[in-house]
Formats: structure tokens, C-alpha cells, sequence
């Protein structure tokens, strides 16, 4: 198809096709002649995965062309793929404060691991983006324990052994494989975040709420938008196609 026939099934604007090839997202298509070239379905998938990426996910640009080099990276593991996914998604992580409170909560955070039987990295960030949350917690007077914590990591392994990684079809192609690992590494925590926030509300509404009232909905009638696009580096195409507006470069239709 032709880059305007790819616009039109993915519903990307030509402008923001041509920025993703500048940037080296999009491969580029079978040159047909000095001014024109064809894609095909590899493209058009791409896209939308780029599209999931920036929108739902909200990762920026640089995090996007990272997990997509690993996706592109046959001498990549399946496993070393996803690593890449999920650093692109987490937030940066803070150096480790001094002081026995940070040690406990980390303590607290590598017995919990041990004592799952989970397989983490040693030097893995989530280790101390856990920690953080725990030494919050109770620098508040709200102490987490291993206890405390045990339901949300059993909750979170069954769901991702049951519906996430236990559903990527792994008997096809590695490209579909992958896709699927990263798509759902990035959405599936998206969905589940916004369940999550769901559910508070359904239960707040039902505990604390008085009769009638649906949710914390708020004199304006709802919660302060989060906004549109990704937080991070600030590099991020603007426009309906999640790409700037404008052309130049590229190939042309």
C-alpha cells in the first residue's frame, strides 16, 4: 500500500508516518521509485503498536524507539524484551537515602521476594522503587510488612501467570510474540491501574459515601484531567496521530 493507504488504515495522519520513519520508529517501505514506496502489514502493525505505546502507555519517543530496537533484536530474549519494556514504563527511581529506615524497608522488600520464590535481578530497580513505597509508608506511621504486602504480589502474580504472559502465543512468530509481551506489559498495567482507581471509588462511594452519591466526583464533576500526552524526556510528536503536525522528510505518497 501506499503511504496514503497506510495513513488510512491505521488512522495516522502522513505527516506523523513521515516523522516515525525520520526517527527511525517506522521502517522504511520498498522504494518503487525516487519518490514513492510501498508498505505493507508489518507497517501498518507498527504503527499501531506505536501508537499503543505513546497513547495508552504514554512512554515517551526515546522510550519508545528503546522497546522497539529490543522488540527488532532477534538475538534478544523474550525475557531481556521484556526487562526493556518494563524500564521504559517505570518512573525514574530515587538513590537510596541513608538511615536503618531505608534499610529495614529494603530488608523488608528483598525477605518478601525470598520468601515468594520470585526470580528478580539483585540489582533490579523495581527492588528499590518498592522500597521507596514502603519507606513512605512509614515514615507516615503506617508500617508495610511482608504480611501487608504479600496479597498485592500474589494478586499481581496470578494475574499476569493467568491473563498476561499465559495468553502470548508463543507456537507462532517472534515478532507476534513479542508485540504481544510488550503490549501487554505496558497496557495490562494500564488497565490495571485504572481498575484499581475504580474500585476505590465503587467501595469509598459504598463505605463512605452518603446514599445516592456515586463517587468523589467533586464540585466540577469530575477528577482534574491528567493529561494528554507522555511525561519524561520531552521528546513527543504533538497531533492527532500521536506525531507533529507538518511534513518534510520522508517519503511522499
Amino acid at each position: 500500500m501506499r503511504i496514503s493507504e497506510l495513513s488510512t488504515a491505521s488512522g495516522v495522519p502522513i505527516p506523523t508516518i513521515k516523522y516515525y520513519l525520520r526517527e527511525g520508529l517506522l521502517p522504511a517501505g520498498v522504494q518503487t521509485s525516487a519518490t514513492r514506496a510501498e508498505y505493507g502489514e508489518s507497517h501498518l502493525r507498527r504503527l499501531r503498536l506505536i501508537r499503543a505505546l505513546l497513547e495508552v502507555g504514554r512512554l515517551s519517543i526515546a522510550s519508545i524507539r528503546r522497546v522497539l530496537a529490543a522488540v527488532d533484536d532477534e538475538g534478544l530474549s523474550m525475557h531481556r524484551v521484556l526487562g526493556t519494556a518494563h524500564y521504559a514504563i517505570a518512573p525514574p527511581v530515587e538513590p537510596p537515602p541513608p538511615g536503618e529506615r531505608w534499610r529495614r524497608a529494603r530488608a523488608e522488600v528483598d525477605a518478601l521476594i525470598d520468601d515468594l520464590g520470585w526470580r528478580i535481578d539483585p540489582e533490579a530497580p523495581t527492588r528499590d522503587e518498592l522500597a521507596h513505597a514502603v519507606l513512605a509508608l512509614d515514615r507516615l506511621g503506617m508500617p508495610a510488612t511482608g504480611e501487608a504486602l504479600r496479597p498485592y504480589a500474589e494478586t499481581a502474580a496470578r494475574l499476569v501467570a493467568e491473563h498476561e504472559i499465559g495468553t502470548i502465543p508463543v507456537g507462532g512468530s517472534r515478532e507476534a510474540a513479542v508485540e504481544a509481551l510488550v503490549l501487554g506489559t505496558v497496557l495490562h498495567g494500564r488497565i490495571l491501574d485504572v481498575m484499581r482507581r475504580l474500585a476505590h471509588e465503587s467501595v469509598s462511594a459504598v463505605t463512605f459515601g452518603p446514599a445516592g452519591e456515586n463517587g468523589p466526583t467533586g464540585e466540577s464533576g469530575g477528577p482534574a484531567s491528567e493529561g494528554d500526552g507522555p511525561a519524561g524526556d520531552g521528546g513527543g510528536p504533538v497531533g492527532g496521530g500521536g506525531g507533529p503536525v507538518g511534513g518534510g522528510g520522508g517519503q511522499s505518497a
